[in-house]
């Protein structure tokens, strides 16, 4: 007996050695399929975003204020509009946002790479002495209002004047901010525009008009906007959303 167990062990564990492959259960099966389906669905929802939400999804807000994303679609739409009627630079990518629907002691001003989908500058910017406070309130297209102008504009050629190093800027709407060029509604660097100075009075310092920054970064932001690109003065100002050709479908 212990002759014959002898000689049948090899192939015993030869025959042990195959490994049969395994056969998913019912179970698994549906898993894995459910899975699959899963991640189709998944890409077929990416699919069926606009430019406009993919380009907003992939933006980091990690150590920025957060842009409201339907300000962001409104931006953008007039955005596309305006270099497809060639207002802008042919090589334009850069979308530059002021959400003057916010408390002027918040960086609510965004400079977007839309072509590499990210933020370049989050920065404080200043509303018109006749604009408002803290918050601003009052808009309007009159030379002498000192109130800041809705809407959107082109960005023009740089200089040096009273205020320093300064962007031109050409308003787009008509009836809102045409009258920009006229009223020399530009951008420019300011004292008054730092977080020390909200501290101590509240709110940041006040332009007579103009979109004002910090003297910090008015150089490298205008120097990045400057020569046919996008800037877009955003309220909630239903007169204005409902009339702007930049903003019709």
């Amino acid at each position: 007996m212990r002759k014959i167990l002898f000689v049948l062990l090899p192939f015993y564990l030869i025959a042990t050695s195959f490994v049969l492959p395994k056969i998913p259960t019912e179970k698994q099966s549906f898993r894995n399929d459910t899975l699959s389906i899963a991640k189709n669905s998944e890409s077929i929802v990416n699919l069926n975003l606009s430019e406009s939400q993919n380009i907003f999804t992939a933006l980091d807000f990690m150590n920025d204020e957060k842009l409201d994303e339907a300000v962001f679609e409104k931006a953008y739409k007039g955005f596309e509009k305006l270099k497809k009627s060639g207002q802008l630079a042919a090589e334009s990518e850069l979308l530059t946002i002021a959400d003057f629907s916010k408390s002027s002691n918040t960086k609510r001003l965004w400079v977007i790479d839309l072509a590499n989908k990210k933020i370049l500058f989050n920065a404080l910017v200043a509303h018109g002495m006749g604009t408002g406070e803290e918050f601003a309130e009052h808009f309007s297209n009159t030379d002498s209002s000192h109130q800041s102008s809705l809407g959107f504009y082109v960005t023009e050629t740089t200089y040096n004047g009273n205020n320093g190093y300064s962007l031109k800027l050409e308003g787009m709407d008509k009836g809102y901010n045409d009258a920009a060029f006229a009223r020399a509604i530009v951008m420019h660097g300011a004292d008054y525009v730092n977080e020390n100075f909200a501290a101590a009075h509240k709110r940041i310092g006040r332009s007579w008009g103009c979109p004002a920054i910090s003297r910090e970064l008015a150089e490298p932001i205008i120097n990045t906007i400057k020569g046919k690109n996008c800037l877009f003065i955003y309220y909630p100002d239903e007169n204005y959303l409902n009339s702007s050709e930049w903003l019709k479908s």
